[in-house]
């Protein structure tokens, strides 16, 4: 009787161990079947053939993609730095159109640029702080000077040429920046000819407070018609609908993905929210792998009258391919790599 139920023991054990190698077994060829799906969705391309032409009046519709410069070409040098951008206005071998960058709110309400919720990544806050996390919005204006915003920095090979400065060894053109100053820099570098995306990265109370002050200081400078305000936060852009309806925005994460779904159906009946469609190019840890460069979105954008803006694309080839698709603005962290693409091209 005992050697009868351990022999039944024993085959239930080897059913139930079988069984689990199957459940496994599936799963592996589920998660290879989504990589796969993934890379051939992501690595498709449109024919250029395919792009349609339609009447606009949307000033952000363009015949010739415009370069921006992401983070104000932080690949190049300390992103959202003033150094960045002397790199980009003033270097001899490039030019761009539009400068990127994020801002945060301080707290003596100053709007510094940063594009990470902390200042962890990109300075020296722990060493001068002592300590981790540190948001803009617990520390003043002040505070925050102290801090070398170029000390974490790596160029593509490699170096970190900004890493030792601390202190007073710390040059201004690499210490946090209040929007007041980037934009009056630029607006004097460029003749007032460049434009902008400006994207508040606050959330609720916060950020439709960033809002109104920097809403203030677009009127005071007369830049309101040359810059494209962003968010990821649907209170601020519905704050943003209903308080400064002369403002220009661009798409939420829901507004994108609701964009989307009407662009697979051809909905006939899609209203836009905003006139710019700004949508990331083929990062799967960031769109799940839905391919947003092809004709079929951006004819469909252009039938409603939105501009197509992408980010943030630093392949050459990605940039070559999206200008031929008549993208109307592409974002990157290498607008010098942009600009010679598109100079090979002309």
């Amino acid at each position: 009787m005992a050697e009868t139920l351990q022999k039944t023991k024993k085959k239930a054990g080897r059913k139930k161990h079988r069984a689990g190698r199957i459940v496994l077994a599936v799963l592996g060829v589920l998660i290879l079947a989504i990589v796969i799906t993934d890379v051939v969705v992501c690595h498709h391309r449109s024919d250029p053939g395919q792009i349609q032409t339609y009447d606009t009046q949307n000033p952000y519709v363009l015949e010739q993609t415009d370069i921006s410069g992401h983070r104000s070409g932080g690949g190049i040098e300390p992103e959202e730095t003033l150094r960045a951008f002397k790199n980009c206005a003033e270097n001899p071998d490039f030019s761009i159109d539009v400068f990127e960058f994020d801002l945060h709110v301080t707290k003596d309400d100053v709007l510094v640029l940063l594009h990470d919720d902390t200042v962890d990544r990109t300075s020296d806050s722990q060493q001068v702080f002592g300590e981790k996390n540190v948001r803009p919005e617990n520390k003043t204006y002040d505070e925050l000077r102290q801090l070398n915003m170029g000390a974490q920095f790596e160029t593509e090979s490699g170096e970190k040429p900004y890493a030792n400065l601390h202190g007073d060894q710390v040059p201004d053109d690499l210490r946090i920046l209040r929007v007041e100053d980037a934009l009056d820099y630029l607006i004097a570098q460029g003749k007032g000819e460049y434009k902008y995306i400006i994207e508040i990265k606050n959330s609720g109370d916060l950020g439709t407070h960033g809002v109104d002050l920097l809403y203030n200081i677009m009127k005071e400078r007369g830049i309101i018609d040359r810059v494209i305000f962003g968010t990821f936060h649907k209170e601020v852009s519905a704050y943003v609908d209903a308080t400064y309806k002369d403002m220009t925005r661009s798409t939420s994460i829901a507004e994108v993905a609701e964009f989307w779904a009407a662009a697979l159906r051809n909905d006939e009946d899609y209203t836009p929210p905003c006139k710019v469609l700004q949508i990331p190019y083929c990062a799967p840890y960031k769109n799940l792998g839905f391919n947003l460069g092809t004709a079929t979105v951006i004819n469909y954008a252009h039938a409603h009258d939105m501009a197509v803006q992408y980010w943030t694309v630093n392949d050459p080839e990605d940039m070559a391919y999206l200008v031929d698709l008549g993208a109307d603005c592409i974002m990157s962290d290498y607008p010098d790599k942009l600009y010679d693409t598109m100079q090979d091209k002309a």
